[in-house]
């Protein structure tokens, strides 16, 4: 069984992160603040309840004198009055002020989660970083509700219930206290169990979740081959495990709240016994002997609470520390402070010049590229020798060189594993090369804004991700500069104008998460439209269109003919007969640009191009002649 993060509790209190948390609540000072005044006011009012009551005794009862219990019964009514708008005053404003910190916490974490790379996402799994912004952040606001802040509503009555017990008096007071080893007996148990039984109370809910996550994602697979008997008896095993822990966690519970009270009655017992032969010898009068009581039973209340608070503080701990460590993960890929710009009338010429890449970036990134690059990137593609060497097998692009000019329209080739996504995701920014550089229109992309650089591109990949809203939503994307004429344009130009059509309301009808209602050709139409919705300089389609059928594709291909017309278009295909038209054709193999030029000169040189041209070309006539 591994260990995951949800099961690491870390130390119960870490200074440097509390330092950290406390951050989060100065912008609130003001209402913490007003919190903490209500809390001395209410410990004060609740100190004087039962200081009241013994007056009421001594003073009056045990007199016989009523003259004036009136009034102090009033006084007694408007510290139970007052003691309400206190606890009401900090209740309402410590859940306000958690609720807010919450509201920071997440949005500080999925604005972190935007910036960081898609190498982050590639390490860490959707589920782990949904339970940071859920789950933990929902800890911390247990933390700031109940503990920070509310722990002084505990300890101020504690100490000043034992500072007026001594004052009252001292020796019924020690006797009172000499129950306090058991108490710290029967915490440091409770401690100490409740944070194994939570650990692995946690970890059980994570491999719970973990669990439903790639069953019901999967359950198509699941139902077809009959795995839900399997599946069933797996949920089985886990769930009983999740429910024995929180069965033995509840024994802890059940143990410790009733041995605190039993330690009270104990408490209580012995300030009776004690204090009764005082009241009879004369030392004390019956109304310290109540007041005593009340203290007491005061006294062990706090206690309990503060047992509870410390198992609230050790899950904060916890769970900051995950949420710290997401927030401290580091921004490699961010626009430059001071981003330069590319000349106003450039079109988008782009240039791949000796770029290797490994996605694990270990390897070496050292060595001079300045003089590859006077030899490289010329009007033809550079094309790299069949030289492999043996310390090189995690690259995944060895020394790529070419160029693509403005309005060319390029394809790109080669077997699985071949390189070929990653050179539109390097060329897009998601990942940075290791050697040498990419530009566009001279500039190496490295110094450019973010935003700047991606605007020039759009891009249609194989799987389409939808999202939750309508049609239009998904076409335009939240842009403003979208308008309903020009979103329609581009749905008729890809043709999905016929099906949005015949949806119950066009171009408003929702789309369900995915886009699960929607075929999976309709699904590539309707990214085909949000691209060019967008307009942009250059379009990139990787493997378009693979999962539409035949005759859609011919659809789609008739459309981009007139829709790559002056634009510079990239196009990744593993079908040949989508690219043959293409102005350049690059062939990748095993990292390496190996062949380029246009889709007859390719086949002239009968090489890695001729031999995937001829594999497909059989495969697709043993295809037809099977279907005859």
């Amino acid at each position: 069984m591994t260990v995951h993060d949800d099961e690491i509790l870390g130390k119960a209190y870490d200074a440097r992160l509390m330092r950290r948390l406390l951050q989060y609540l100065r912008p609130y000072w003001r209402s913490v603040l007003v919190a903490f005044v209500v809390i001395i006011i209410g410990a004060a009012v609740s100190l004087a309840q039962p200081y009241l009551m013994k007056i009421a005794i001594d003073r009056y009862i045990a007199t016989g004198r009523l003259a004036g219990l009136d009034r102090l019964a009033a006084v007694y009514l408007a510290l139970l009055v007052i003691s309400f708008a206190a606890e009401y005053i900090q209740t309402w404003t410590m859940q306000l002020t958690g609720q807010r910190i919450m509201y920071d916490l997440r949005m500080a974490i999925y604005g972190h989660l935007q910036r960081l790379d898609l190498k982050y996402y590639d390490r860490n799994p959707v589920g782990r970083l949904m339970t940071r912004v859920t789950s933990d952040v929902d800890v911390l606001n247990d933390l700031f509700t109940s503990g920070v802040v509310t722990v002084f509503s505990d300890v101020l009555p504690l100490v000043g219930i034992m500072v007026i017990m001594i004052w009252m008096n001292w020796r019924l007071a020690l006797v009172a206290f000499c129950v306090l080893p058991l108490i710290v007996l029967v915490a440091q148990w409770f401690r100490r169990n409740v944070r194994d039984t939570y650990r692995v109370v946690r970890g059980w809910i994570a491999r719970i979740n973990a669990f439903l996550q790639e069953n019901i994602t999967g359950m198509m697979t699941v139902q077809l081959f009959r795995r839900e008997a399997l599946n069933f008896e797996r949920f089985d095993e886990i769930d009983r495990k999740h429910r024995d822990a929180n069965v033995d966690s509840i024994f802890y519970y059940a143990v410790f709240y009733p041995a605190i009270e039993a330690i009270s009655a104990l408490a209580a017992a012995l300030i009776i016994w004690y204090g009764g032969l005082s009241v009879m010898a004369g030392t004390l009068t019956i109304g310290s002997l109540v007041a005593f009581l009340q203290y007491s039973q005061r006294f062990f209340r706090p206690i309990s609470d503060l047992s509870e608070k410390f198992n609230i503080l050790q899950a904060a701990m916890a769970s900051s520390e995950r949420i710290f460590k997401v927030l401290d993960e580091p921004v490699t890929i961010e626009a430059p402070v001071q981003p330069v710009r590319r000349p106003a009338p450039a079109a988008g010429h782009i240039r791949f010049e000796n770029v290797w890449f490994a996605y694990d970036g270990k390897l070496s990134t050292t060595g001079d590229t300045e003089d590859r690059r006077k030899s490289s990137c010329s009007s033809v593609s550079s094309v790299s020798p069949v030289v492999e060497s043996s310390d090189d097998e995690n690259w995944v692009l060895r020394d790529i060189s070419f160029e693509v000019r403005p309005g060319e329209r390029v394809g790109i080739v080669g077997a699985t594993g071949s390189g070929k996504t990653t050179l539109i995701n390097l060329l897009l920014r998601f990942y940075d090369v290791q050697r040498g550089r990419i530009t566009v229109d001279g500039v190496d992309i490295r110094t450019l804004d973010l935003a700047d650089l991606r605007g020039l591109f759009s891009l249609v990949l194989q799987d389409v991700h939808l999202f939750s809203g309508t049609i239009a939503d998904n076409i335009r994307l939240g842009s403003q500069t979208i308008d309903d004429e020009r979103l329609k344009r581009a749905a008729q130009a890809v043709h999905a104008e016929p099906f949005i059509s015949r949806l119950p309301d066009g171009y408003g009808s929702a789309v369900a998460e995915r886009g699960s209602t929607l075929s999976v050709g309709q699904k590539q139409l309707l990214s085909f439209a949000r691209a060019l919705a967008f307009d942009p300089r250059v379009l990139i389609l990787d493997e378009a269109t693979s999962s539409v059928d035949t005759e859609t594709e011919i659809v789609i291909r008739d459309a981009l003919r007139v829709l790559m017309a002056g634009r510079t278009t990239i196009a990744i295909a593993h079908r040949l007969s989508t690219i043959q038209d293409m102005d350049k054709i690059l062939v990748l193999h095993k990292g390496r640009l190996r062949e380029a030029g246009t889709h007859q000169e390719l086949l002239a040189k009968r090489g890695i191009y001729f031999k995937l041209f001829e594999l497909q070309y059989k495969t697709e006539r043993q295809t037809e002649s099977i279907a005859d």
